[in-house]
């Protein structure tokens, strides 16, 4: 153990010392304090944030608040003394939840009946009037569902109650792991003739909060589908051990004709490799019972404020800067798909491709993906940079990026998931809690301020 604690430091002081020697160390590692001191006293991400949630508030795609939301951003990016600022369409789906879902636990031999906390999941459709009341069946996968059949299926509401796993260190890891219920399980149940589907809620919190989020039906039949708090799931459960139990629902959600939407841009073009992009960016919309505070709000203000500080630094890239407001990464990726096929129209290269979509809590480092071709050659060159970030608490690694920026790694630069703390952020993620009083200021300026320095390194030395 000691001959590889040894062996590791004694690569460590190599990579640092051949960065010293080929890299004015001394110059980036003081740009890079300034950057944090102007993000930190004069940045603009709170106060951006503060307006998309408290004024404009939940973003559903094709809603109005969406387009408020890209009207806004738009004058704030006009603001900046931008090269270019614009609007890319996109065709997006519009679905509305309408009035607040019902669903009840009714005439139970040892509860009577009792309300839980539901929300219904983008795409699901609303019951009939008067609602509807079926037995229950539960499940842990979709597995489970395929196993049971018609049989065991038809004419009930299948409910899904596999909760994320509390022993991954990494909640997007847990959440990853159980998701596939609420994407594609109502789906599944509604093959074999169930009538409507309950999903546990997104979290590994115990709390009345119930979670909503997208559902997937392609060509399997659309049913009403729900997903209900952590705690209502522990308590449906438990009374399902003991009970035949049936459920009463009632939802008026729909889906509407598909809407035109706009993603938002805005850029400083580089001076010397102006065809060298290095996108940032995070998605406008977000679920519609919060306000997306987290989920998005905080990535687009990252975004923003990128090129705010390095616009206040009089900072003068080498290589184009643009920052990039995605429309509908919640149901569907309109905003990601629209924008890659604009820019391989016209022959664009994104040498890297910054996404900030997993809050505004403490910054802890970015992962990093890319074509296979790559990958390899270029995040060594970016592992160099390791000495200059160590001090803030920013750390690489290999893994995932972000949704909207995935469709632009057939252009084989570099893409990045910015990565903060993720203990807390499935407390609020897809919920009515997802507000600004859940953004820490100082940890969302600290945000800005790490994703500014790893672009002024990508611009500098590119990869």
């Amino acid at each position: 153990m000691k001959k590889l604690l040894k062996a590791t430091f004694i690569s460590f002081l190599a990579i640092s010392s051949a960065f010293a020697q080929d890299n004015n160390t001394e110059d980036d590692a003081f740009f890079i304090r300034t950057i944090y001191d102007v993000a930190l006293t004069e940045g603009q991400c709170y106060p951006w944030l503060e307006h998309l949630t408290t004024k404009i508030g939940g973003r559903l795609a094709g809603s109005p608040q969406a387009a408020a939301a890209v009207e806004y951003t738009r004058q704030v990016l006009d603001t900046l003394g931008l090269d270019s600022v614009w609007l890319e369409p996109c065709m997006v789906p519009h679905w509305v939840r309408g009035e607040k879902e019902q669903v009840r636990i009714v005439n139970s031999t040892t509860l009577g009946s009792i309300d839980l906390n539901a929300l219904a999941l983008g795409n699901s459709i609303g019951t009939k009037a008067g609602g509807l009341l079926a037995e229950v069946v539960e499940v842990k996968s979709l597995d489970e569902v395929d196993k049971l059949g018609k049989a065991g299926i038809a004419g009930k509401i299948v409910f899904y109650n596999r909760p994320m796993d509390p022993t991954q260190l990494r909640t997007f890891n847990a959440y990853g792991g159980a998701v596939d219920q609420r994407v594609n399980g109502p789906a599944r149940a509604s093959r074999y003739g169930a009538v409507a589907t309950l999903v546990r809620s997104m979290t590994t919190k115990l709390d009345n909060v119930p979670h909503t989020g997208v559902t997937v039906f392609n060509d399997d039949p659309v049913i009403p589908a729900l997903a209900i708090s952590t705690n209502d799931a522990e308590l449906l459960s438990g009374l399902l051990a003991k009970e035949k139990v049936k459920i009463f629902i009632e939802a008026s959600c729909k889906k509407l004709k598909d809407k035109l939407s706009y993603s938002v841009i805005g850029e400083i073009r580089g001076s010397e490799h102006p065809e060298e992009i290095i996108l940032v960016g995070g998605h406008l919309d977000s679920w519609d019972v919060g306000s997306g505070a987290h989920d998005d709000g905080a990535g687009c203000v990252h975004a923003m404020d990128v090129l705010q500080i390095l616009k206040r630094m009089n900072y003068k890239p080498k290589r184009t800067i643009r920052c990039v407001l995605f429309m509908n990464e919640e149901n569907g990726l309109a905003g990601g798909l629209s924008y890659a096929e604009a820019s391989n129209k016209k022959g664009e290269y994104h040498l890297a491709a910054i996404e900030s979509d997993a809050g505004g809590f403490t910054p802890r480092g970015f992962s990093a993906d890319g074509d296979a071709s790559i990958f390899t050659e270029k995040f060594k060159n970016v592992i160099e940079w390791f000495p200059l970030l160590e001090a803030y608490d920013l750390t690489f690694s290999k893994g995932g990026s972000g949704a909207d920026i995935s469709p632009l790694k057939s252009q084989k630069g570099l893409l990045f998931g910015f990565r903060p703390d993720s203990q807390r952020y499935f407390d609020y993620h897809h919920t009515a809690a997802d507000n600004m009083d859940a953004v820490n200021k100082r940890e969302l300026e600290l945000g800005a301020a790490s994703i500014t320095s790893l672009v002024y390194l990508i611009d500098k030395y590119g990869l």
